[in-house]
């Protein structure tokens, strides 16, 4: 692990792959992680492994831990993405120097081996367990009992609160309308939302369930769950602090 300069940089195995336009814009099986940010990596390609043309913007994008970095325009045979790539060639970080991070937005699609990652690249350090238990978990949302259940899945993520996911046997489907949102997580899937009406108030997108979710998320697969933020949530007869976050 490397710490110099405030920036964090490890060494990835996995084989990550990066499309734009339906061509590869790079394949390396020894990508860089850079934690740009405290939250999760960026993902760096050796400049060798990089297929796609780069053409310098003129642009700069300049970093006090990575230094002075060069802006590129990001063109395979199917399109091109502006100000889409960059390369921090005189970094003070030496194993900068040679690899290139490309804007994740401005990408068509990437892949931890043969699967699909959304928002964000994966975090080695962010665990997701997802337990069966027996607790009993009541919801209760503007006074109104929404769920409860015996046969939760409790889903713990490093750095958020327990998410308790319920059956909808056990939830008040009459309640919930589904919405047109869907958000994304690297580490869940895509998901999809409801509202929930009560004596006419509508509580907009407080609960979400993913039908499909990634492999490693599957014991949470047709499951619903509600923000512990925005609604009471009982565990065995106790309420609930509602913890704050950035969903709150």
């Amino acid at each position: 692990m490397e710490s110099r300069t405030r920036v964090r940089v490890e060494p990835g195995s996995k084989r990550i792959r990066v499309y734009l336009g339906g061509e590869l814009v790079a394949d390396t099986t020894s990508p860089l992680l850079v934690w740009e940010k405290p939250y999760y990596p960026v993902y760096y390609f050796p400049v060798s492994d990089v297929h796609a043309d780069l053409t310098p913007t003129g642009d700069t994008k300049r970093s006090p831990s990575r230094g002075e970095g060069t802006v590129y325009t990001v063109a395979t045979a199917g399109a091109k993405a502006v100000a889409a790539a960059y390369r921090h060639v005189d970094s003070p970080v030496a194993e900068l120097r040679e690899h290139v991070a490309f804007e994740w937005e401005a990408m068509d699609a990437w892949f931890e081996e043969d699967e699909q990652v959304y928002v964000h690249a994966r975090d080695p350090f962010t665990r997701v367990d997802v337990l069966p238990s027996s607790r009993h978990i009541e919801v209760v949302v503007a006074g109104v009992k929404v769920a409860d259940s015996h046969a939760p899945r409790l889903l713990f993520e490093t750095g958020l609160p327990t998410r308790y996911y319920l059956p909808k046997t056990d939830v008040r489907m009459d309640l919930l309308e589904p919405t047109d949102l869907h958000t994304e997580c690297p580490y869940k899937g895509t998901a999809g939302y409801y509202d929930v009406v009560v004596e006419g108030n509508r509580h907009e997108n407080i609960v979400w369930w993913y039908p499909f979710p990634v492999e490693e998320s599957q014991r949470i697969a047709g499951l619903v769950s509600f923000y512990n933020e925005k609604v009471d949530i009982y565990v065995d007869g106790e309420l609930e602090a509602r913890p704050k976050t950035v969903f709150s």
